[in-house]
This record gives C-alpha cells, sequence and structure tokens, in this order.
C-alpha cells in the first residue's frame, strides 16, 4: 500500500533586486580587493539558480525540528556552512538582535564614506523605521565610480548589497536593521535567523513568500547535493522533485575536509541549541542534527532537551526574551568537530529509524518514483555586463516607483513583500 502523501505547498520568492546590483558590481576596479574586504557577495549576486531546486527542498522543511527531513536524512543548514560559503568569520561581537539604538548620522556616515547631512537628507521613514532610498546611494555610487573614489564607491555598493540583497524588505529602500548589520559587520549569524524564521512562518500558514537571501540558500542546499554529471543533467527531462526524492543517505555529500579542521558553534549560553534573531524575528536550530552532516557518528535519537525549539515572531513584543539571546552569544560554546569520535560508517542504526519514523509521521509531499505536482519558484533574471546609462536609466524608473509610493499613507503586507 502506497504511504499517504501531503499535498504540496505554494510557495514564491521575493524578488530581489539583483539586477542593478550585478551591473554596479562590474564597475568594481579590484574585485579581489573588494571580496577581501567584503567577502564573497559578488559571487553570490552572480548566483543562476536552478528552477526547482530550492522550492522543492521547502517542501520538505521541518517545523518540530527546524530543519529538512527526507525520507531517509535529514539537512539543515549551519552557521559554519553559511559563513564558509560567503568566506566570512563569524566575530566575538554580539550579532544584531533588535534592541540596538538607531546609529547617529554621523555614524552611518562613517561606515558608509558619506557626509552626515547627505545622510539626513535622505533618510525617511517607511513602515515604522527609518530607511535610505536606493536611488540616492546608485547615484552616489556611480558618482563616486566617475569620480574614480574606489573605496568610497566600495563602501556605498556594500550597503546596497546589503539592504536589497542579503537582507531585503521594502523594495528600493534600505532600512535600518541593514544598516545597523552592516556596521556590526557579523552579519552571518542574522543571514542564518533570516532564512530560518522566513521558511518556518510560511511552513506554519501553509503558502506564502519566503524572505531571505535565497542565493544563499541555494549555494548551501547543492553543496549537499551529487556533483555528477548524471545528477545535473537536463536530458532525461526530469524534474528536480524526481531527482531528489530519488536520493538516499549514501549519495548525499555529507562534509568536506574544510569543516574537520574548524570549530562549530554547539550551543549558546543557557540555550541548549542556536537561538538567532533574524531582521524580522526569533528562532532556534539544534547542531545536534548536523553531526551526521558534517561526517560523524548518529547513532541514537538526540535526547530531547538539545531538540527543543523556539520560534518567536515578530508582532510578539518580548524584550526580555531578546535580551536573553543577546547575552546567551557571550559566553557560547564551540565544540571541535573532532571531539565527535570517528567518522560514521553506514550500517543502520536506531537514528536512522528515528528519521525514518519522523517522515513518515511528516507524511511527505512528494514519493520517491513519482512525477510531482508542479512546484512555483522565482528564478532571478540572468544579465550580461551594462553601461553607466543603463543604470542611469533604471534610476529614472526608480524614481518613477518613488513618486507612485508617495501617494499611499502608509505601505500594506504586500508592499513589504509578505504574503498573509
Amino acid at each position: 500500500m502506497e504511504p499517504e502523501r501531503r499535498k504540496t505547498k505554494k510557495y514564491t520568492f521575493k524578488s530581489l533586486e539583483v539586477e542593478e546590483l550585478r551591473k554596479l558590481g562590474y564597475l568594481i576596479v579590484d574585485q579581489d580587493k573588494f571580496c577581501s574586504k567584503y567577502r564573497r557577495f559578488l559571487y553570490l549576486l552572480r548566483t543562476k539558480m536552478e528552477e526547482g531546486i530550492l522550492s522543492t527542498l521547502i517542501q520538505f522543511y521541518d517545523s518540530l525540528y527546524h530543519c529538512f527531513t527526507f525520507p531517509d536524512y535529514q539537512l539543515l543548514p549551519t552557521l559554519e556552512e553559511y559563513s564558509s560559503i560567503i568566506r566570512l568569520p563569524i566575530t566575538r561581537r554580539i550579532p544584531f538582535t533588535g534592541l540596538e539604538q538607531h546609529p547617529k548620522p554621523c555614524d552611518i556616515a562613517k561606515s558608509t564614506h558619506l557626509r552626515k547631512g547627505e545622510i539626513e537628507k535622505n533618510m525617511v521613514t517607511k513602515g515604522g523605521l527609518p530607511r535610505l532610498p536606493a536611488e540616492f546611494l546608485v547615484e552616489k555610487a556611480l558618482t563616486l565610480s566617475q569620480e574614480r573614489k574606489e573605496e568610497d564607491f566600495e563602501a556605498v555598493f556594500a550597503l546596497l548589497v546589503y539592504g536589497l540583497f542579503l537582507f531585503p524588505n521594502i523594495n528600493n529602500f534600505i532600512d535600518m536593521n541593514a544598516i545597523k548589520i552592516f556596521m556590526k559587520k557579523n552579519p552571518v549569524p542574522t543571514l542564518l535567523g533570516d532564512m530560518y524564521y522566513s521558511i518556518h512562518l510560511r511552513n506554519s500558514y501553509g503558502n506564502g513568500m519566503v524572505t531571505c537571501c535565497t542565493p544563499l540558500l541555494y549555494k548551501w542546499y547543492i553543496s549537499h547535493l551529487p556533483d555528477t554529471s548524471e545528477f545535473w543533467s537536463k536530458k532525461e527531462g526530469l524534474k528536480w522533485s524526481h531527482k531528489i526524492m530519488t536520493l538516499t543517505n549514501t549519495e548525499i555529500v555529507w562534509t568536506n575536509n574544510h569543516f574537520c579542521r574548524m570549530k562549530t558553534l554547539d550551543c549558546c549560553g543557557d540555550f541548549p541549541n542556536v537561538p538567532l534573531i533574524g531582521t524580522k524575528g526569533a528562532i532556534s536550530y539544534s547542531p545536534v542534527l548536523t553531526r551526521r552532516q558534517f561526517g560523524f557518528p548518529m547513532d541514537k535519537r538526540p535526547r530531547s532537551n538539545l531538540l527543543d525549539g523556539f520560534f518567536l515572531e515578530e508582532r510578539v513584543e518580548n524584550k526580555e526574551f531578546r535580551e536573553r539571546i543577546a547575552n546567551a552569544w557571550h559566553p557560547s560554546h564551540k565544540r571541535e568537530i573532532k571531539d565527535w569520535k570517528t567518522k560514521w560508517d553506514l550500517s543502520p542504526k536506531p537514528f536512522d529509524s528515528w528519521v525514518t519514523t519522523r517522515a513518515t509521521e511528516m507524511r511527505m509531499p512528494i514519493l520517491p518514483g513519482t512525477s510531482a505536482p508542479p512546484i512555483e519558484e522565482y528564478v532571478p533574471p540572468i544579465v550580461v555586463p551594462s553601461t553607466i546609462e543603463s543604470l542611469q536609466e533604471a534610476l529614472r524608473k526608480m524614481k518613477k516607483s518613488r513618486d507612485h509610493w508617495k501617494k499611499k499613507f502608509e505601505y500594506s503586507d504586500a508592499d513589504l513583500g509578505m504574503s498573509k
């Protein structure tokens, strides 16, 4: 008898403003120097995503354990993997908490190489949060590029990447949260928090728009898919949902040597796992589930207390809990992966049975060997290097869009990039 299958959910992905950012990126004179200072943002901007991969992945989100549960294995993004993808270390600084005071215009100016007067003149309040118009920053970036002020241009460009790509919110604006994260220089925990929070929230509604840096999630996921020509070939005409569902725990790419030489964040403060605060809300993930992912033994079902997670929605005011999370990042405990005994083998273990049972409880949306129903996915446009004239044309379009929104008194959920 065929197992019961649940319906696939209809998710969309927020359209990131990558086209103009890519064009601006081509104006960077020394791209190696830029990547050395700001890391692999250009690499992410130029990501081409295969249609169907991310939308298939999200169908398997496990809201109980905050991971992706497949028929006989689990995967979950980690701080260490996100950090490795963009080559940006997780610093000792406390990441974004949402409790910070808004930085003064003079401090923003210092971080962005802009003038204090320019910041004060262009800062507007939209959706209850101070924001800088993207058109203002794009204009400044073009001017600085033409004046050959490379360092100043790169700082403004990096802020645009943070506001429109890494931490997207209202289109054509860089909000204060993105500015704070840019100034803190520790974005990885917030990037991971935004991803988990948005997927968890949309999963609870059963549909809607996922708002996070999707190319980063995509890069993480494909790093665990087989790197073979057979798997990536399109000759057979199979959907990605079908290809992914044929994979077993012996075919998934579990780890690489890089992670065997580093320490991982095992827990934070009095939390049994890792608490994360995104730009919208807070959520946790359980590193205990990543031990197999990093190539080490998982013999038994993890202890329940290590799997106890939380989810705090944006509209829930809980300053004390946020302060507790912020304090937890002070005495965070790191454990070296080499402490996790020896490499795991593929013989059946109680942990495998636990995963299989959990997959059965969830009811897989797609069954191995079956044709999956269509799943919607946003695919970013592919662009080629352009000229300054085309960027100026894009600015004119931004101004037209700005004039439209000026007629509104407030922003709706749709304007915020969120579906009800």
